[in-house]
């Protein structure tokens, strides 16, 4: 991942267009990331999300299927 990946825009999703999207697709289509801590994670997360806290995703996206689209909460 180089610098100018950083400065990519994003699009944003409100809950309910990221409940649209998964819905109709194989939880295998979509990277699910959730970057809170361990401990909230723990209380509950969505189904198939994946623990990646937001201080660790500059040394974890290599974790992530890059040909995916990847939601984030």
């Amino acid at each position: 991942m180089g610098i100018a990946d950083y400065f990519k825009p994003v699009r944003s999703m409100t809950a309910e267009e990221a409940r649209m999207f998964m819905k109709d697709k194989n939880p295998d289509d979509y990277n699910l990331i959730d970057v809170r801590q361990p401990k909230e994670y723990e209380r509950g997360h969505l189904a198939g999300a994946k623990l990646i806290p937001v201080g660790e995703l500059h040394k974890r996206t290599g974790e992530l299927d890059a040909s995916r689209p990847t939601i984030t909460y």
